[in-house]
């Protein structure tokens, strides 16, 4: 008999999960929804603090490097979505393939990356619209808008320590009243909302262009400072994992598949389409943003594109991009709060996770139980959490959600070789194997206590299973 750590949920059974959601997205919407999370979760947020803290110019490298990897990743994300088109994501994947510790462990992993990612792009929306109400004549205090104990200035030029930061925390609360009205309507203010960001990047990228200094460029890396990611190409490689934040949104289109009309091939539509699309906005994006300002002053500016109008002394756009970028990060934070609730909802319906957690409101057949527990727990950390700590918590968490879904599409090859698949990775297991290495690559880049931190939340997970999820596990109890 199995040992019950490592027991599989087979293919077809992982596919056919059925969880009661209404199936209502189609491929272009799916696109949208990738792209909305994708192009705002770091082009708009830590595009900044990256290229300040740690890569200069080159953080446009960054996203290269990000790019590549995430490609590898992406393709064996579209096979393993044709042929389980579940809506649990890189978990599904795994408790098909590698069995129910490590599915468990990396759908733990998810909520964590999903949690915290919310949280991070939350904070920067803060302050754009901040930016965006002080060219109004509308400031808010600055104390509330960054956590605790961080140093601001008052209008009368006093320095003091922030309270807490309050609009991040609304705005998490008015995406999760949005998201339990449906998702059907959901989804269509989120298509429009993505039109209006793109049209945002496309104005950003013409205005700002003629105001490139090339002396900005130089250096274009910047010499390490003797402390490993501070520059030079150590500092590279850790603004390419931070980078790795930006591109979550291919990665939260897999969550959609229950949501999804056609899953085994929308799915792979969508995070392929949405990959593409977005790895090109960001390299032009942050070649154009690192030229207008100098790297030096967007070590800690949550809003560098704010930060970027303003230096290019374009007020008659100033209010119109911040606009779009304000209402923008609605369909950011739409896409991570519905991954979130989606994770929570097929762990839930597994037996893994209490079955509050899936239970559907009788009206909008959204899982309402998990997004108000999400909006509790992403509110809090959004409030008091500072944005260059939650950015690297939330791309250690999608490196390790990338290296478990490029080791299962070999494994699966091997244990289900008939099982059909919508789409093929080319090339053998050489793109599975450079995905691993790569994601490995850039995850060794992190700091200490970002892995410190994913440590602790994991021993966390792993008290939870085998508290709760081990005894309750339905392939447990179907198996008996």
């Amino acid at each position: 008999m199995t040992t019950p750590l490592w027991r599989t949920k087979p293919v077809s059974s992982a596919a056919d999960s059925q969880t009661g959601l209404r199936r209502v997205l189609g491929p272009w919407q799916l696109v949208a929804l990738g792209i909305g999370v994708t192009i705002g979760a770091g082009l708009f947020s830590l595009t900044g603090v990256a290229a300040g803290q740690n890569a200069g110019p080159a953080v446009t490298l960054s996203f290269v490097i990000a790019a590549v990897a995430c490609g590898f990743a992406g393709l064996c994300y579209g096979e393993l979505a044709g042929m389980i088109p579940s809506g649990g994501s890189a978990y599904s994947y795994a408790y098909a393939s590698m069995g129910e510790l490590i599915a468990w462990m990396i759908g733990w992993d998810l909520v964590l990356e999903y949690t915290v990612g919310a949280a991070t792009v939350a904070s920067s929306w803060s302050g754009y619209l901040a930016s965006l109400l002080g060219g109004w004549g509308l400031p808010i205090d600055p104390r509330l808008l960054a956590p605790p104990l961080t140093p601001v200035t008052l209008s009368d030029g006093t320095i003091t320590t922030a309270w807490f930061n309050l609009p991040a925390a609304c705005a998490l609360w008015i995406v999760t009243a949005l998201l339990m009205r449906g998702v059907s309507e959901s989804a269509k203010v989120n298509t429009a909302v993505v039109i209006i960001k793109l049209a945002v990047v496309a104005i950003v990228i013409v205005v700002c262009a003629p105001h490139v200094h090339m002396a900005n460029y130089h250096p274009f890396i910047p010499e390490n400072t003797g402390t490993f990611g501070s520059f030079g190409f150590s500092g590279v490689m850790r603004a390419a994992g931070m980078a790795f934040f930006a591109y979550l949104g291919f990665d939260i289109v897999s969550t959609a598949a229950q949501d999804s009309r056609n899953p085994a091939r929308n799915i792979p539509i969508g995070i392929i389409g949405s990959l593409l699309i977005c790895s090109v906005v960001y390299v032009i994006f942050s070649l154009v943003l690192t030229g207008v300002v100098n790297y030096r002053l967007m070590a800690n500016d949550p809003s560098p594109v704010a930060t970027a109008i303003d230096t290019a002394h374009l007020p008659w756009v100033a209010s119109l991009v911040k606009l779009g970028i304000t209402s923008g990060y609605v369909s950011v934070l739409f896409g991570m709060l519905l991954g979130q609730a989606r994770i929570f909802l097929v762990m839930s319906h597994d037996g893994l996770l209490p079955p509050l957690f899936a239970r559907l409101n009788t009206r909008t057949r959204t899982p309402w139980t998990s997004h108000l527990l999400f909006a509790v727990l992403t509110s809090l950390l959004a409030a008091l959490v500072p944005i260059g700590v939650l950015g690297n918590m939330t791309s250690i968490g999608t490196l390790l959600a990338f290296i478990i879904v490029c080791a299962s599409v070999p494994v699966l090859r091997r244990t289900q070789p008939e099982a059909p698949r919508q789409f093929r990775v080319p090339g053998g297991s050489v793109i599975p194997v450079l995905g691993i290495l790569s994601c490995g690559a850039v995850m060794v880049s992190l700091d200490r206590l970002t892995w410190i931190r994913l440590v602790v939340w994991l021993v966390i997970g792993l008290a939870v299973y085998f508290a709760y999820g081990i005894r309750n596990s339905r392939l447990c109890r179907d198996q008996s």
